[in-house]
């Protein structure tokens, strides 16, 4: 194996390979991340999407089917948090990754555990105060990545956040295979993140239909970003509905938004008392001019809709969340052989590099 593909993320995390299985909800259940590091990868759980009643028991289930470091993923507003941290740091889990995340009182509850903090973000001013509340890693999404996405490029974004932080940084958003990886490392990276890749695989919990679905897409122009969904830029799989969403008035999406709040409380079985401290942190984030009323009544429709494509098979009745490395994926290979895939895809790339550039500063050596 290459020595590059032994870098500072692996040490950090426990794995053999700095290849990174992120937490989309709904689809990184328990067995997916148990393959995902047995295969050598790192995966985290989304417990953001998990029931309080299960989420437990789903950490036990990765823990019986592997014995190597796994994370979880969480949001600080989910009405779960607390339980979250403290499942984190009674199983002492290797790392969290968030979005809007822990304050630094919660991160250093975690650092003080041993557990490494690797916040997700979408800008250079995020992975600045990300740092400075004391991420140990941070995960930079370009805007190729699926689900809640920024406008800025991954091959413009990544080298402007390795200037800016003094952590090590992974790289996300448009990654699928070893030509990305030893991409990413070149410019700088210690590893990739990669959502889209890891759903569409032999061990992901999404149905035949959806998977179908993903397969089908060729033309990376139609993963798209939309504000339809619930009003922040989310890039999707165009599909009927997304173009139905996009063509209701503003009125009948808030409308639609607050009967999808309802039907995510009893689907979720959240009580009444969960559903109404979700609520109270949306109005506090529009408060602190976060998020709009509008995006924060809108919250609920993604929620509804996603379940409808990756719990229900219903894929032209739900949202595709997808990173427009879809168009590329025709296969949906075991997590261990896509792995091995990249790992030895991405030598080869790194070899012929190095090969490359020792001719050419020769060569220019000889000229000079």
């Amino acid at each position: 194996m290459s020595p590059a593909m032994r870098t500072p993320l692996c040490d950090k995390l426990g794995c053999r390979f700095p290849i990174v299985q992120t937490a989309m909800g709904w689809v990184a259940d328990a067995n997916l991340v148990a393959a995902t590091c047995n295969a050598g990868g790192f995966g985290f759980l989304a417990a953001a999407t998990i029931p309080s009643a299960r989420l437990e028991s789903e950490i036990q289930k990765v823990l019986l089917q592997t014995d190597q470091p796994f994370g979880l993923n969480f949001h600080m507003f989910q009405p779960n948090a607390a339980e979250v941290v403290e499942l984190a740091i009674r199983y002492k889990v290797r790392a969290v990754s968030y979005g809007r995340g822990p304050d630094r009182a919660t991160i250093e509850r975690f650092k003080a555990a041993g557990i490494v903090c690797m916040p997700t973000v979408g800008g250079v001013r995020h992975a600045i105060k990300a740092v400075e509340l004391g991420a140990d890693v941070v995960t930079v999404q370009g805007a190729e990545g699926g689900g809640h996405t920024g406008g800025v490029p991954t091959t413009i974004l990544l080298p402007q956040v390795l200037d800016a932080v003094a952590v090590p940084v992974v790289a996300a958003g448009g990654y699928c295979d070893g030509r990305g990886l030893a991409s990413a490392l070149a410019a700088g990276a210690v590893g990739v993140a990669m959502g889209t890749r890891f759903l569409m695989t032999e061990e992901s919990p999404v149905p035949p239909a959806t998977l179908g679905r993903y397969l089908a897409v060729s033309d990376a122009a139609s993963i798209r970003v939309s504000r339809a969904i619930d009003g922040l830029p989310q890039r999707v799989i165009e599909n009927p509905l997304l173009l139905e969403l996009e063509r209701k008035n503003r009125i009948m999406g808030v409308w639609h938004a607050i009967e999808s709040s309802v039907r995510w409380k009893v689907r979720g079985g959240l009580t009444w008392r969960e559903w109404i401290s979700v609520a109270s942190e949306a109005l506090r984030a529009t408060r602190r001019g976060e998020i709009s009323i509008n995006e924060a009544l809108q919250a609920a429709n993604a929620v509804q809709l996603i379940q409808k494509a990756m719990v229900d098979g219903m894929p032209e009745a739900g949202v595709l969340p997808s990173g427009q490395v879809a168009s590329r994926i025709e296969s949906l290979p075991s997590c261990s052989d896509l792995v091995n895939e990249i790992i030895e895809e991405a030598c080869e790339c790194l070899n012929r590099m190095l090969e490359r550039t020792s001719w050419r500063c020769e060569a220019r050596e000889a000229v000079c």
